[in-house]
């Protein structure tokens, strides 16, 4: 029963994002109500799964909201326009440079394993160069969640991090056989963005033969807004104060000297009192970009009730067992290898913490018998599934990103999910010809 709630569940959501029914607060918040009453549970229960679901998504929320005033702070003052200017410059405005570029610096940012830290650092700095040569938003967050799925398999990461709690073995030890499996998959991650460039350079000029506006701006949010008609060669203020602001906010975040929020709490005051000395203009400006901020925070959070009812319900669980019973016994041997298969979907459907803590024990268990070592199980598993949470919308990091770029989070899945899916195929079969699993 709770099983096939909680499909509803997840079917239902998935379904309205994608199709665009309904705004994702209503849809992540009356849907999961609805579900955990159909379970059978009391309004006393209900409140204590969105009790846990806001505690769990409360440092990402807390975060966007300073975040967004920040940058949004520093796009009025027009730092980033010395970047872009050097970005076209470096790339002579080749579309698929600059495509191959995201993916590669997306890698190197994500060495420290933080989803949310990386779409911070890196989508209000490309963004506006992906707007001045007419790039989709959408390809620079598939390019990204290509690399980051890649990266995200370092021993700090989160999925070695559960995959070593749940099997004791240690996550350094669990990553050293990953490594060459890492170095093919960035290399084909920046060969693939060259393609995706190339389909991209195709796509701008037929938009500019017909007329069309060279992207589509379907977004929830204006975090750049183009009422500014910035041209790009807006002189910088106060640029090297400014500068020096974001990089310590983001050499603060990379190294985690303070909570990620507080960091951004920090650097929006510090922000606000270096270019805005008045306290009515402080004011001002944080009521103009307010609901821009205020907009996304009650989508993460409204993620975080989806989420509560959805563990503490039991629902997740639930749905990864009975995944289990359906397999056929000539294929337990290699039960681990289907999982890796379909690891990308199965994200939507259990989310990560679900995928590592309540179904790989189990495929661990069932293979066993067969006399498969949880290692290998591991490496099927996280290989199979390492780009997932980007595309699932049980990821608050998520909701970040489409925020900050100001996309739609169904148009996202659309965009993105069957190219990270083979994608991440690809890396699951280089992994099985170096003999992993």
């Amino acid at each position: 029963m709770l099983t096939l709630i909680g499909l509803l569940i997840i079917i239902a959501i998935v379904t309205l994002l994608m199709t665009g029914k309904t705004s994702p607060v209503i849809a992540m918040s009356v849907v999961p109500l609805l579900g955990a009453l159909l379970a059978g549970y009391s309004l006393t229960e209900i409140s204590a799964f969105f009790d846990y679901g806001i505690k769990k998504v409360a440092n990402v929320a807390t975060m966007f909201l300073f975040a967004i005033l920040f940058f949004s702070i520093m796009k009025d003052l027009h730092i980033f326009n010395p970047f872009i200017r050097l970005m076209v410059s470096l790339t002579r405005g080749n579309v698929v440079i600059v495509a191959m570029v995201t993916a590669l610096v997306a890698a190197v940012v994500h060495l420290d394993g933080s989803g949310a830290a990386t779409f911070l650092i890196i989508i209000p700095a490309f963004l506006p160069l992906y707007r001045r040569l007419g790039m989709s938003p959408y390809l620079m967050l598939l390019l990204m969640c290509l690399s980051m799925g890649v990266m995200n398999m370092v021993p700090w990461g989160g999925p070695l991090g559960r995959a070593s709690a749940v099997t004791g073995i240690s996550a350094a030890e669990l990553w050293q056989p990953l490594i060459p499996v890492q170095i093919i998959g960035i290399v084909a991650s920046v060969l693939v963005a060259g393609l995706f460039g190339l389909r991209e350079k195709r796509r701008i000029a037929r938009a500019a033969q017909y007329g069309t506006t060279p992207y589509e701006q379907d977004s929830l949010l204006k975090l750049f807004d183009e009422e500014s008609h910035d041209t790009g060669t807006e002189k910088p203020q106060r640029f090297l104060l400014n500068i020096s602001l974001i990089l310590l906010a983001i050499v603060c975040l990379a190294l985690g000297w303070l909570s990620a929020p507080y960091i951004f709490m920090l650097a929006l005051s510090a922000a606000l009192v270096v270019n805005y000395p008045i306290p009515k203009d402080q004011v001002a400006v944080i009521n103009h970009h307010a609901p821009q901020a205020l907009s996304m925070a009650a989508i993460i959070l409204s993620a975080g009730v989806f989420l509560g009812v959805m563990d503490k319900g039991g629902m997740l669980e639930s749905v990864a067992r009975d995944l289990l019973l359906i397999i056929p016994e000539n294929l337990v041997a290699q039960f681990h290898i289907i999982i890796g298969l379909i690891g990308v979907p199965l994200d939507i459907f259990t989310s990560t913490d679900a995928y590592y803590f309540a179904l790989l024990p189990i495929v661990r268990d069932i293979v066993a018998s067969a006399g498969i070592p949880p290692a290998d199980v591991v490496y099927a598993m996280a290989i199979g599934n390492n780009a997932g949470t980007f595309v699932s919308p049980f990821s608050p990091a998520v909701w970040l990103a489409v925020g900050i770029a100001g996309v739609d989070m169904g148009r996202h899945l659309r965009y993105s999910f069957l190219w990270i899916w083979l994608f991440s195929l690809v890396t699951l079969t280089a992994g099985w010809l170096l003999g992993l699993f």
